[in-house]
């Protein structure tokens, strides 16, 4: 037996192969473009994840022939898009994206109604999916008027698997119209944001068998089956499937585009006014809390990119051994933030300069004020009393071992570099089509990968990175206020 994780991306959809012992056999990707119409505007064409889909599935089919064994699939998906689908299942808009921010007015307004916090246990940000289908309502209502379901980017690519309406908890979870803590579609919330229960898809754990592959595609894969396909996973709740964090006081730091702090909880543990996501887990019982700021890597690539070298030759000029904080401090706000500060509109900035600033001097910065921002998001984690021990470091930033340092540091927990291999979403979403083939325990199947290094924080150092983070969060009142 074998099984396939699909991870469907923003720029891109990869395809994971893994036997029975969910080892890998093969990979493949396609990539695809998103659409930015008008200023704030970010949308794709469903139909472009079907043909890179099935690009990919070819491509494993004529390279690996261990893929007609096929027995579960897992989708797991970027979030919060909304893809608005007629009553024949046909798109009728490209899906909004979660990078959208054309509907910021709409989500304060649904953000300050009775009950909406409360219930779904999330501020409604800008890029979730029910503010998404008010401006629809305000701008497109011939295109509302339609709309006979609305299903995330992983719930529509279950819908052409399967030909079923159908969504994890986890995914559902950032749309501000399931009930959290209750794990179902809320009416009240639903009824605030102007929907219907029945233009919902129907909800499943991501580890059960949301449907099996239609005969259609059993045959034009080359298939026997019967082919599980899992309910699946938003793309973090499957990255924690990936590196095993499936309990209390297990999670990760990524450094990617963005940088998450996520932190799996064995309880529902909403704290909306910290700006932290409050998401169901794609295990079942299991919630999890993450932090997010939106410009992690995107930092130092902008840096890269004004000083005309690459991100790996800034962070080479440190020479590896971790400093004390430096005289300039930058804060990360490149396209705005989410935690803490859930602001939209503030931008970054350097402070400090003087004439014998030097180029590493502003790579430093970068890094420090990376790593100051993610502080934030583990402040309002522990505020939850949720604990760490220690965390996995995954993400392009981990291969910068200054960083990684600098970040421990920061936060004060180790952090573990797993060795080289699959231990992403595409392997968490593989991972749940095997759960949902075979009915495997989640502890046999999700496991932690094995770890390369864990670099421990510089004690020597912490006194001084803790005086500099409160210097960082003294300025962020400085800059709102001259911005």
């Amino acid at each position: 037996m074998t099984f396939l994780g699909v991870d469907l991306g923003t720029s891109g959809v990869r395809l994971l192969l893994v036997d029975e012992d969910g080892q890998p056999i093969g990979a493949t990707e396609r990539t695809y473009h998103a659409a930015h119409p008008h200023p704030g505007w970010s949308e794709q064409n469903p139909a472009d994840w079907i043909a890179a889909l099935e690009e990919a599935i070819a491509e494993l089919r004529d390279n690996y022939p261990q893929f007609s064994v096929l027995r579960g699939i897992g989708v797991a998906g970027h979030m919060h898009g909304a893809t608005l689908l007629d009553d024949s299942g046909r798109p009728l808009r490209p899906c909004i994206l979660w990078n959208d921010t054309r509907s910021h007015a709409e989500a304060v307004r649904l953000d300050a109604k009775d009950q909406v916090r409360a219930i779904s246990g999330n501020i409604v940000f800008p890029g979730f999916t029910a503010p998404k289908l008010e401006w629809v309502r305000a701008h497109e209502p011939d295109i509302f008027a339609k709309t006979a379901k609305v299903l995330l980017p992983a719930a529509y690519l279950n819908f052409y698997l399967t030909g079923d309406y159908v969504a994890d908890m986890s995914d559902s979870a950032g749309t501000s119209w399931l009930d959290v803590g209750n794990r179902s579609w809320s009416d009240t919330l639903l009824e605030a944001g102007n929907m219907r229960a029945d233009q919902m898809p129907r909800l499943v754990e991501g580890t059960e068998e949301a449907g099996r592959l239609r005969p259609a595609l059993l045959d034009k894969w080359g298939l026997n089956g019967p082919v599980s396909v899992a309910g699946g996973a938003g793309d973090n709740a499957a990255a924690a499937c990936g590196i095993g964090a499936q309990n209390e006081g297990q999670g990760f730091v990524s450094l990617g585009t963005s940088g998450v702090l996520l932190s799996t909880r064995d309880g529902y543990h909403p704290a909306p006014e910290t700006a932290l996501h409050t998401f169901c887990h794609a295990i079942p019982d299991r919630w999890y809390q993450m932090g997010v700021m939106l410009s992690a890597t995107d930092s130092l690539n902008w840096l890269a990119r004004i000083t005309g070298q690459k991100p790996v030759e800034l962070t080479t000029e440190l020479d590896g051994t971790l400093q004390k904080p430096g005289s300039v401090r930058f804060l990360p706000y490149l396209s705005g933030e989410r935690t803490p500060h859930n602001d939209a509109e503030i931008r970054g900035s350097f402070t400090g300069l003087a004439t014998d600033t030097s180029r590493a001097g502003l790579t430093r910065a970068v890094l420090e004020g990376v790593a100051f921002g993610l502080r934030d998001s583990f402040e309002a984690l522990v505020a939850t009393d949720a604990k760490f021990d220690h965390l996995i470091a995954i993400g392009g930033g981990s291969a910068s071992r200054y960083w990684i340092e600098l970040i421990a540091t920061t936060l004060g927990v180790p952090l573990s570099l797993p060795k080289s291999g699959e231990f992403g979403a595409a392997l968490g979403a593989a991972r749940l089509g095997m759960t949902a083939a075979t009915d495997v325990a989640t502890d046999t199947v999700m496991t932690i990968p094995e770890v390369r290094e864990t670099i421990e924080p510089n004690q020597a150092l912490r006194p001084a990175f803790e005086d500099a983070y409160q210097g960082f969060r003294a300025a962020y009142p400085t800059i709102k206020a001259s911005q």
